[in-house]
């Protein structure tokens, strides 16, 4: 499932990244990497999220967050 389908509250793995090159890098640069859980903190109307990363509070557009691609993380 993509970030963009995720549930505010909940904990997810990301399993990989689906956008431009350019993209990728910045967010792997940011901590975004393979097997990182982030955390979903808030969504808003236009589609972008809220989230978590490494103690860091990131603000992710509806474009980005369909190419991010992850999986309900349970502790």
């Amino acid at each position: 499932m993509s970030l963009f389908e995720s549930r505010k509250g909940n904990d997810y793995e990301i399993k990989g990244l689906y956008v431009e090159e350019g993209i990728t890098r910045r967010l792997q640069a940011l901590g975004l990497n393979d097997g990182t859980v982030v955390t979903v903190l808030n969504r808003k109307r236009n589609g972008a999220l809220i989230i978590r990363v490494r103690g860091t509070r990131l603000a992710i557009g509806k474009h980005i967050s369909q190419g991010i691609e992850v999986e309900e993380f349970v502790r």
